[in-house]
């Protein structure tokens, strides 16, 4: 009798030992999965509809047709596909408007059948838009002497405004292009040192780098204001991204540097904050959320830890991360398989629906929808 419990109990013991490897077993197979699609799969986290349309209901459709007949897009009629027809370009009526009579040679004024002369009855106009490239022009600050005639001891120079960079070349206008050029259309400076020379101009890159640096300098005070009014709001956005700087006192070209962003997204204070650091410390979050007491919506970097705790911040997390996970669970289930990972996507995905809905009315409006529709899907 003692035996038999005995070999009843191993055998206990061993079916749950091969359950406990399976499972283990499992979990690695998912892992090499997942590795395996992180390193030669698609890194989109695009959907099918087949996928969502499982877990959707009929006022998730209605809301998704409501939001979509808000904009409409015509569509051309193709053998075997449809294609969106290309919406023309619109020329801004407030753009300045050149008139180009063409109009006809006076010896054609005549009718070719009794000489009678022609009566103009109206004209034909074809719009073309037309641009004007940078025009490039020399300012001269010429200032006027003034001596006494009868003493001759008294001399004067009319002054002139300050400028942005004293005795240099650059004026306000010229730093001005060049900034917008390498900062906000991402044209590096070499480039534009050739651009400059097509039109005879030498330039040297790093004249152009030094007068980026004193411009930067010279903005110090609108950024500080643009922090402070960014602080004063009550919701911010806030991340960091990699940046690689060449040529960075002790640092190598292949370290990684950060940019912070800052973020408000209030309608009446929107503004964009970035400051670089070379590194992804904490302290980089706490100094620029200073004495900020608000809510913040970030992603699960530990780095935001000491601010959010410092400052007592309401911390947010960011669907679009918390969906990314579910995404990656999906890649790796069985094919053909509906899981949890499915479900949870879907889910998300009627999160977004019901904010397309919200597009275009007051924060009030926003409000009384999410608690009616968003609460419930989120509780769920």
């Amino acid at each position: 009798m003692q035996n038999s419990v005995d070999i009843e109990q191993e055998n206990r013991r061993l079916r749950k030992a091969i359950a406990d490897k399976d499972h283990r077993i499992n979990i690695l197979e998912e892992y090499i999965l997942s590795l395996k699609q992180k390193q030669f799969g698609s890194s989109s986290e695009k959907l099918s509809p087949t996928q969502t349309g499982l877990f959707d209901e009929a006022d998730d459709t209605e809301a998704t047709v409501e939001a979509d007949s808000n904009n409409p897009v015509e569509s051309i009629d193709i053998p075997a596909h449809s294609r969106s027809a290309k919406r023309r370009v619109s020329i801004p009526a407030d753009i300045p408007r050149v008139d180009i009579v063409h109009d006809l040679p006076g010896d054609q004024k005549v009718c070719p059948h009794d000489g009678t002369a022609l009566k103009c009855i109206g004209s034909e106009t074809h719009k073309q838009l037309d641009i004007i490239l940078a025009t490039v022009q020399v300012l001269n600050h010429i200032r006027y002497k003034y001596a006494c005639p009868c003493c001759e001891k008294y001399l004067i120079t009319a002054t002139k405004p300050a400028q942005a960079i004293e005795k240099s070349i650059a004026s306000a206008g010229l730093l001005a292009y060049i900034a917008t050029q390498k900062y906000v259309d991402g044209l590096p400076l070499y480039r534009q040192v050739e651009i400059f020379k097509c039109i005879g101009i030498e330039m040297d890159r790093g004249t152009l780098a030094s007068w980026m640096v004193k411009s930067g300098q010279l903005v110090q005070p609108l950024i500080n204001l643009i922090h402070e009014k960014i602080l004063a709001q009550h919701f911010l956005h806030m991340d960091e991204t990699q940046v690689q700087v060449l040529n960075e006192p002790n640092k190598t070209a292949q370290s990684k540097s950060y940019m912070w962003v800052l973020r408000s997204t209030q309608p009446t204070e929107s503004a964009v904050l970035f400051r670089y650091e070379p590194s992804r410390s904490g302290a980089a979050a706490t100094d620029l959320l200073d004495d900020f007491t608000g809510t913040l919506m970030v992603d699960s970097y530990e780095g935001y830890n000491a601010a959010c705790s410092k400052n007592s911040i309401n911390r947010l997390g960011c669907w679009a991360h918390a969906r990314r996970k579910f995404i990656e669970a999906q890649k790796v289930q069985v094919k053909g398989k509906i899981g949890r990972a499915d479900w949870a996507v879907a889910h998300i995905q009627k999160l977004y629906r019901l904010e397309a809905k919200l597009a275009g009315k007051t924060a009030e409006e926003k409000y009384t929808l999410r608690q009616q529709h968003t609460v419930p899907l989120l509780k769920e």
